[in-house]
């Protein structure tokens, strides 16, 4: 008899949840069906009213069309300097017999040094500060041989608009000066263009 009413209890209990939990679902959805729908009508109404706002700045008729005119605009073209390697190398073993120092003769090897470093600058568009030079011997393996051989000077100039004028330029810098007057270095290359200069000078 107690087992019965267990029983009955127990079915009593689940049938009460059960209809509590479809009351729950019922209130849910209607509650959220309800909600979607005032959603949707306000939302249509915030547009009519923006609609109906926008259309009344805008005048029914617009007004005349303008004509397009076409300008034209001629580029600047840079000014280029066209001196070359072979002019700088003979611009500064001139300078050097006239300060009284021996010319430098061409080495192959220095000559890939000096082009490298003019294709960098020119990639780079402006002077590194020796920054390229310093770092060849360990960004190119295959060249350290050449650094070991010789002892290596790198000397910049940029923007002059002959092979004379980077060669004063040099002339007329302490540091650079020594690629003219210094005895020491018997060996080198020249490389340049679009204003960019690079010799190579070693012993």
């Amino acid at each position: 008899m107690k087992i019965k009413k267990s029983l009955a209890y127990v079915f009593q209990v689940l049938a009460a949840s059960a209809l509590a939990s479809i009351v729950l679902h019922v209130v849910f959805l209607v509650g959220y069906s309800q909600g979607y729908i005032f959603g949707v009508d306000i939302t249509q109404a915030i547009l009519s009213q923006s609609r109906a706002q926008t259309s009344a700045k805008i005048p029914a008729t617009p007004g005349p069309t303008p004509t397009p005119q076409v300008i034209v605009v001629n580029p600047v073209q840079p000014q280029t300097s066209n001196w070359s390697g072979p002019e700088l190398w003979e611009a500064v073993n001139a300078r050097r017999r006239e300060l009284g120092v021996n010319g430098i003769s061409n080495q192959a090897e220095l000559c890939t040094i000096a082009s490298i470093r003019l294709n960098e600058l020119l990639d780079l568009g402006q002077l590194d500060g020796h920054e390229g030079f310093s770092t060849l011997p360990d960004r190119r393996p295959d060249l350290k041989w050449i650094f070991e051989k010789y002892n290596i000077s790198e000397f910049l100039v940029s923007g002059a608009e002959s092979a004379q004028e980077a060669v004063s330029l040099w002339e007329n810098t302490l540091g650079h000066k020594k690629l003219l007057t210094g005895g020491e270095y018997v060996w080198g290359c020249t490389y340049a263009q679009n204003g960019f200069g690079v010799a190579i000078a070693a012993y």
